[in-house]
Order: C-alpha cells, then sequence, then structure tokens
C-alpha cells in the first residue's frame, strides 16, 4: 500500500500541474499554441483542484497520519470540478473545444480510477 499512496501521491502532483495549466488558459494565458477562451469560473474551479490535488499530494507524500483521507477528498473535489466543467460544456453556449472534451474525459477517467484506488485502501485498512 505504501507503493500506491506514493504513487497517487506523484499522480496527484501532475494533475494539480496539469490543472494550473487549463486555468491559466481560461484566464487567458496562452501556453505555446494552446489558447482556450477566456472562461473566468473554470479558472477558479481548476484552481481550486490545483490546490486540492497539492494538498492529496502533499499529504500522501510527505507520509502524513491522514494521507489517504487527503487522497481520497482531494480526488473526489477534482473530480466534482471536473463533472460540473462538463455540465458546462454540455449546456453552455459553444460546446467547448476540442482540447476542453478531451481534458475533461481524461481528468474525469483519471480521477476515477485514483478515487476507486483510495477508497480500496481506505476498506482494506480497516
Amino acid at each position: 500500500m505504501d507503493a500506491l499512496r506514493r504513487a497517487l501521491g506523484g499522480l496527484s502532483l501532475l494533475y494539480a500541474l496539469i490543472f494550473a495549466t487549463f486555468a491559466l488558459l481560461h484566464a487567458g494565458i496562452g501556453l505555446g499554441p494552446l489558447r482556450e477562451p477566456v472562461i473566468v469560473p473554470a479558472a477558479i474551479v481548476e484552481t481550486l483542484c490545483a490546490a486540492a490535488m497539492l494538498a492529496g499530494a502533499y499529504g500522501a507524500l510527505a507520509d502524513r497520519p491522514a494521507a489517504w483521507d487527503r487522497l481520497l477528498y482531494a480526488h473526489a473535489t477534482a473530480l466534482g470540478g471536473v463533472l460540473l466543467g462538463m455540465l458546462a460544456q454540455a449546456f453552455g453556449p459553444g460546446g467547448g473545444t476540442t482540447l476542453l472534451t478531451w481534458y475533461h474525459s481524461t481528468m474525469a477517467f483519471v480521477l476515477t480510477a485514483g478515487l476507486a484506488g483510495a477508497f480500496y485502501v481506505s476498506r482494506v485498512r480497516r
């Protein structure tokens, strides 16, 4: 379980970086060839998701007593943000870009897998 904790902690750092990247894109800051429309609520939600993932990664990689709880809450929070973005994209005007569709789908998948791993360990620890 120690290897899974470290793996989820490292992946959480990666996910935080991805959320921060898309927060910058939605704030109107282009990164190389990547451009997204300015959507302030999306930038705020993605910043909060990045913060949650950083908190989960810190708990896991620093081997804190509540590491699994932090990972569980971080993945659940970020997954909620991604699902909110998917709903906004589906029912909002314009429908979003191809990059945004790919981003939401991929992040929903990996966050669900991480959440399942954290739930698995929470059951095994009891």
